[in-house]
């Protein structure tokens, strides 16, 4: 008689076991969203870069994104800097990280020296070791049009 007992409380008793089918879905389903629109969220400042074929940095290497937008305005990272700021914020970035690579950024419509004022002003206070960064697209000579006409 205790085994029928036994039995009736196991079919009708509370379940305890989780299921974990529907945490799986909702996981994968997050997952995926943060794959397709990671790539997207790299860059927070619009800018036009130049076209150029340099050469990629690997992808351990710490860098430093400093952005020259259109305006002139300088960013570091995604912050929006005042010229008279950006030394210092600079200074104490290196300082956490000293082996931080310093990438400049400019809009290709942003006047030339925008990004020779940022250079020089960090070269002045000793980075030397500042990249330049450009569109990834090789850049191709354009055919001149003199020596292909028909007579």
């Amino acid at each position: 008689m205790a085994f029928l007992l036994r039995k009736r409380r196991r079919r009708f008793g509370v379940k305890t076991d989780v299921n974990l089918t529907p945490l799986i879905d909702v996981m994968t389903s997050l997952l995926a969203i943060f794959m397709i629109t990671a790539p997207l969220l790299t860059s927070g400042i619009p800018l036009d870069l130049p076209r150029g074929d340099g050469k990629s940095l690997s992808s351990d290497e710490k860098t430093l994104n400093l952005s020259v937008n259109q305006k002139g305005e300088v960013f570091i990272g995604q912050n929006l800097v005042e010229q008279q700021e950006i030394l210092p914020k600079i200074k104490a970035i290196v300082t956490e990280n000293p082996n931080i690579r310093m990438i400049i950024s400019a809009d290709k419509n942003t006047s030339y020296g925008n990004v020779i004022e940022l250079m020089a002003l960090l070269r002045s206070a000793g980075y030397t070791q500042v990249g330049l960064q450009t569109d990834n697209q090789v850049v191709k000579p354009e055919k001149s049009s003199k020596g292909n006409k028909r007579k």
